[in-house]
């Protein structure tokens, strides 16, 4: 069989990467990045947004690079984002306002006062999803509490990826994986909840026709295959929703393994063929997001990375420009648990400072602040693997099901300390790999898609015979389940 060629759009909170997969004899992925470019809030005016015209630049300008620039033609292209964001279509089919983003500030009061009119019961009942601010049902109803004259001019709500692929198509379908972060979805009935979507006062006829992953969605525009003079590429609905597209690709055999997807967030979970909605689950708030193949992905939303790109962020209007690997060298050397936190501290979610949000929570918890880089490096680390220990216990107990393998995909595998961290804090082996687990997602859904791979198994067998893997075993374990316990206590306080 000749080689295939495949492009995958995977944008993320900080930046995007157009990435070109090649599939030689359906048993192995090659991978090239064609181009990459930063993505970013923009503040305006209070508010916080996506500027998906310049993605959509971005995207043009990267497939441009590949046909003309590298003369490779790819069958297919396909996007991620992240999760819950959404674009609105008028009845003359344009974008009515860039999309805001999840960290806008107008949640705030838009989620109390929607549980209101639903209780939190109910709502995890009928969607399987864990109840965050940022999901796109309160971003909805903060639109409509403020009397917003965008959402009465719409007809249609197309979330990010797929808005994107609206804009190089003009078709408008909602994809199954990112449908279901929404908080608008059930996944027992496997559509849009129609008591939801009343009480929200929007039109059901908003949302649109839900497709699954591997769905050609159309044929790029006739303006962008002129400029590039190539007819007939595909547009693809891969698994869309990023941390789907990274799950996908997990290495992984049988069931007694976890994930954690770690980047700007840390999703951490198992996989399963049916959602798990009871009081359990809703009393840990985990969530039950779409997966390849008509799984579900049973996990939990963690703060990640995030806490360390901020200090970094913070730290280079002072100290100048700071590179990843000096600041995980300053944290090895630093004194283990000298302060503990826990990522999901409210006070983390969005500060204009982040070692001053740090400080604010070691003193609210009695203990004594870190003041170096490497300390509050190190911290942020050590606070993530307790973490993943504590979402390992209650996936245990959720799911009454021992897992012994840990498996941490996306760009966190990079940071070699964490890694060895969550081996210590959880006592499990780690696995770790591929490091562009979404890419790899993204363009594999686009060779299930295209009838190259037969099923979620044969993707995973083309992962391993693709990338390399490395294993973490457990060390310092006495020192590391103290550790946990005294985390335990300051977890309980925030």
């Amino acid at each position: 069989m000749p080689k295939q060629e495949l492009l995958a759009f995977d944008l993320g909170a900080e930046s995007g990467r157009a990435i070109l997969g090649t599939l030689l004899e359906r048993e192995r992925l090659e991978m090239n990045e064609i181009h990459r470019f930063s993505t970013g809030q923009l503040s305006i005016d209070k508010h916080y947004y996506w500027n998906v015209f310049r993605f959509y630049e971005e995207i043009v300008h990267s497939l441009h690079k590949c046909v003309v620039e590298l003369n490779k033609i790819p069958q297919s292209i396909g996007v991620d984002t992240w999760g819950v964001d959404f674009g609105l279509i008028g009845s003359d089919g344009s974008i009515l306002r860039i999309p805001y983003s999840y960290r806008d500030p107008m949640t705030e009061t838009s989620m109390p006062a929607f549980l209101e009119r639903m209780g939190r019961t109910e709502i995890y009942e009928r969607t399987g999803i864990a109840l965050h601010k940022f999901n796109t049902l309160y971003q909805i109803y903060a639109m409509n509490m403020a009397n917003d004259p965008v959402l009465g001019m719409a007809e249609k709500l197309l979330f990010m990826p797929d808005l994107l692929n609206y804009m190089l198509t003009g078709e408008a379908k909602s994809e199954f994986t990112f449908a279901t972060t929404s908080q608008l979805y059930n996944p027992v009935t496997r559509s849009w909840d129609e008591e939801i979507i009343r009480k929200l006062a929007i039109p059901k006829e908003l949302l649109q026709e839900v497709v699954n992953p591997g769905t050609v969605i159309g044929l790029l525009n006739q303006k962008i295959s002129r400029s590039i003079d190539v007819e007939g590429i595909k547009v693809i609905a891969v698994t869309s929703h990023d941390t789907a597209s990274a799950i996908a690709s997990v290495p992984a055999e049988g069931d007694d393994w976890a994930y954690i997807s770690s980047g700007t967030w840390s999703l951490m979970g198992v996989e399963l063929k049916e959602p798990i909605i009871n009081q359990r689950s809703m009393l840990f708030n985990f969530t039950n997001e779409g997966g390849a193949d008509g799984t579900f992905r049973f996990l939990k939303n963690i703060m990640g990375l995030w806490v360390l790109q901020e200090c970094k962020r913070s730290w280079e209007k002072s100290k100048g420009e700071m590179e990843y690997p000096d600041i995980i060298l300053e944290a090895q050397k630093a004194t283990p648990f000298s302060a503990m936190i826990d990522p999901d501290y409210a006070g983390f979610y969005n500060p204009l400072d982040m070692p001053a949000a740090i400080d604010t929570f070691c003193r609210q918890t009695g203990q004594v602040s870190p003041k170096s880089v490497g300390t509050i490096a190190r911290t942020v680390l050590e606070g993530l693997a307790l973490k993943y220990r504590m979402v390992l216990d209650q996936l245990e107990l959720v799911t009454e099901r021992k897992i012994n393998v840990i498996h941490i995909i996306g760009g966190g595998t990079k940071n070699e300390l964490l890694c060895q961290f969550t081996a210590n804090a959880t006592g499990r082996k780690v696995v770790t790999g591929p490091v562009e687990a979404t890419a790899v997602g993204n363009l594999l859904i686009q060779a299930v898609g295209h009838g190259y791979l037969e099923d979620l198994g044969h993707l995973r067998r083309v992962v391993k015979n693709s990338f390399d893997l490395m294993t973490y075993t457990p060390e310092d374990s006495e020192l590391w389940e103290n550790a946990y316990k005294k985390f335990q206590n300051i977890a309980k306080q925030n």
